[in-house]
C-alpha cells in the first residue's frame, strides 16, 4: 500500500487585491500569521509572497532530494547550498505565470566524481516533488567546491 503524506497551510485576506493584506499560517507553525501583500509580491513591501515561498520550497526539496541520492550512491555530502531564483512573467491579457526557476547549487561532496555528481544533481532536479509540480522551465547550475 502506498504511503500518503498530507501537509496544510492557510491564508486569510482583508481588503482589495492591491491595497489589502493577508496572513499565512502553516501546519507546522513555522509560519504563523506571517504577513503577505501585493506590495510584497509585486514590489518591495514587507512580508512574504507566494513566489518567494515556492522558491524556498523548491530549493529545499531539490537539496534534500540530492542529499538522499548522493548518500544512496555512497557519497554523503558535507554541505549542499542551493539558491532558487524564480521568474514570474506577465502574460498578454494581464495574468501572471511562473515561467522559470534557476537552481544554483554549491556542494562539498568528498570523493564524488564530477560526472556522478552532475548526473545525481540532474536526477534530483527532475524528480523532486516540487520540480514535478511546477509548469516552468527549471535550470540547474551545479558546482563542486
Amino acid at each position: 500500500m502506498a504511503t500518503t503524506i498530507r501537509r496544510s497551510a492557510s491564508a486569510a485576506w482583508q481588503g482589495s487585491g492591491k491595497e489589502g493584506q493577508g496572513t499565512l499560517t502553516t501546519q507546522s507553525g513555522t509560519l504563523r500569521d506571517t504577513p503577505y501583500s501585493a506590495t510584497a509580491r509585486f514590489g518591495e513591501g514587507q512580508g512574504t509572497n507566494p513566489e518567494e515561498l515556492i522558491a524556498a520550497a523548491h530549493a529545499g526539496c531539490f537539496t534534500m532530494a540530492l542529499a538522499f541520492r548522493l548518500s544512496g550512491a555512497g557519497h554523503a555530502p558535507e554541505s549542499l547550498r542551493t539558491e532558487a531564483r524564480l521568474t514570474m512573467e506577465q502574460e498578454a491579457g494581464g495574468g501572471w505565470r511562473i515561467a522559470a526557476v534557476a537552481l544554483d547549487l554549491r556542494a562539498r561532496v568528498p570523493g564524488v566524481a564530477e560526472a556522478d555528481f552532475r548526473r545525481l544533481a540532474e536526477e534530483a532536479k527532475a524528480n523532486c516533488p516540487v520540480s514535478r509540480v511546477l509548469n516552468a522551465e527549471i535550470s540547474l547550475e551545479a558546482k563542486l567546491e
